[in-house]
């Protein structure tokens, strides 16, 4: 039906007449959602997704917050710092979304962290890269998982104390986030007097890795320490270090425990002797069981979506990420940029599945250091690991 410009005009002024303040209550609150879902570095999203999914859908299903469904807006940046720009300015400028989960990739984040500051939009951030937080000039920037100085010390002083390493080869991807996790991780153990007989960035897509395994064995290397988000160069790391007659450990990156891991080593026993940073909440103890509040959102998400073939870590930071955008949202009573930010800097000890997490306006970084612990890669049972040997 065609409608008359008198029929037009009462409409707008209608539209007009309906106070702001009772639009902005019935719109849903809008979350971008931006991760490489596609590519060689799509493993930690595609768990991230499932968590992120499996918390919106449970929150719309109760009547969403105060009343207010929440709306998605997904976009794929495939690891790519130039798409994740743009997803960005778009989530921002044309949806004017209100808060942003991700991306997840250090490499995209430290694209995109600037362009989310400057439009002062709520963020949580999933990357590992330490200048990533800076409360002065990314006030609206919370992390929500370890930082990279965090990890790396897990992984050293396991490298350490427990492998008994005295020369150690380390490599990464070569992202942004590889390239700062390399000169981070290499500083560190020279610092603790600890011989790096061999260092490098490798392309996430290199089909042959036998070259770089060769050197650091010829280096006379007692352990391979690996940063890389990429599962498929994780294995062929793995697979060549078999091929040579090397049984060195890898120490290193959670993605070192991902369920593809397991469909792209040549020989199960490949997968030996692989040591993941891993958590509490996600760790099986003696009895094989998990804490009880990890153990309820494993039942409940049976069914749902598979879970051997992830990190129950990434599923579990997907449904934290939402929930305390959600709990801002709630307490507050408003989906204001402000309000959010404000909301978060008052969180203490706040009880999330993946793990605790305390924030100030001084302080975002907010993942509790002594909740990091050591894994088994190859032990993934539901997601989950059992606890690295001599790592308690």
């Amino acid at each position: 039906m065609k409608l008359t410009r008198r029929e037009l005009a009462l409409g707008t002024i209608a539209a007009a007449t309906i106070p702001a303040q009772a639009r902005a209550e019935a719109e849903p609150i809008r979350i971008g959602w931006l991760a490489a879902l596609t590519g060689p570095l799509a493993s930690p999203s595609i768990g991230f997704d499932r968590g992120v999914r499996f918390a919106t859908d449970e929150i719309n299903a109760k009547g969403g917050i105060n009343g207010r469904k929440i709306e998605l807006v997904v976009r794929d940046t495939q690891g790519d710092p130039t798409k994740a720009v743009n997803a960005t300015q778009e989530v921002i400028s044309r949806f004017k979304v209100h808060a942003i989960w991700g991306p997840t990739n250090s490499g995209e984040l430290l694209a995109t962290t600037p362009i989310m500051a400057r439009a002062k939009v709520p963020s949580l951030v999933a990357g590992v890269v330490n200048s990533l937080i800076d409360p002065t000039k990314y006030p609206n920037a919370f992390r929500v998982t370890p930082s990279n100085i965090q990890w790396d010390a897990a992984v050293r002083n396991y490298t350490i104390e427990k492998v008994k390493a005295k020369k150690v080869a380390v490599v990464a991807d070569a992202t942004g986030y590889g390239t700062a996790a390399l000169a981070d991780s290499v500083a560190g153990f020279k610092a603790a007097n600890i011989e790096v007989v061999y260092s490098a960035t490798i392309d996430p897509a290199q089909p042959d890795v036998s070259p770089d395994i060769l050197r650091m064995k010829n280096a006379g290397a007692d352990a391979i320490v690996a940063w890389t988000v990429s599962s498929g160069l994780a294995a062929r790391l793995m697979n060549a270090r078999a091929e040579a007659g090397w049984d060195v450990p890898i120490v290193g990156h959670p993605a070192m425990g991902t369920g593809e891991i397991g469909k792209l080593v040549t020989k199960p026993a490949n997968w030996d002797k692989v040591y993941i940073i891993g958590y509490k909440s996600c760790s099986f103890d003696d009895a094989g069981k998990l804490p009880a509040r990890t153990q309820a959102f494993v039942d409940a998400a049976k069914g749902k979506f598979p879970l051997n073939d992830t990190s129950l870590w990434w599923v579990v930071s997907g449904v934290d990420s939402i929930r305390l955008i959600a709990e801002a949202v709630e307490k507050t009573g408003s989906s204001d940029a402000d309000k959010i930010i404000g909301y978060w800097n008052t969180l203490t000890n706040w009880p999330g599945l993946y793990g605790t997490y305390s924030f100030s306006t001084t302080e975002h970084n907010g993942f509790h250091t002594d909740e990091i612990v050591m894994q088994r890669a190859n032990s993934q049972h539901d997601g989950a690991f059992a606890l690295a040997p001599g790592y308690a």
